[in-house]
């Protein structure tokens, strides 16, 4: 059994990175791997943003990693510098549900519990 620690760096609402981290995550918890934490950073903390409204035709990939994260009790973090930089959060803008700020110091040290580091750009 390998421990993996996610990376996620694409945005959200475009590209590829959220679609397969997600069939990464699903495949590694059902081969009974572990999963130590999803860091998101740069662009991809935009999927932290409690204001995401998307009309009910398109998927909320942001929804749905935070139900697999919370299903499998997956910490699911995002930078928060990253976040405020991007007006994504701040004292007036909470976080959406599900989803933890974090610094890159803390999920840097958390990569020395874990076997493989997985990125998704």
């Amino acid at each position: 059994m390998t421990s993996f620690a996610v990376l996620i760096e694409g945005p959200v609402l475009q590209g590829q990175s959220f679609v397969s981290a997600l069939r990464f995550l699903q495949h590694a918890v059902e081969a009974k791997h572990s999963i130590h934490s999803v860091f998101l950073y740069r662009d991809a903390v935009a999927a932290a943003s409690a204001l995401i409204d998307l009309p009910s035709d398109e998927p909320d990939l942001s929804v749905k990693l935070q139900q697999f994260c919370q299903t499998h009790q997956i910490p699911l973090l995002f930078c928060i510098t990253a976040a405020e930089k991007r007006g994504v959060c701040s004292n007036e803008v909470a976080a959406a549900e599900g989803y933890t700020a974090a610094g890159l110091a803390e999920f840097a040290m958390g990569l020395a519990q874990v076997d493989k580091l997985v990125q998704f750009s």
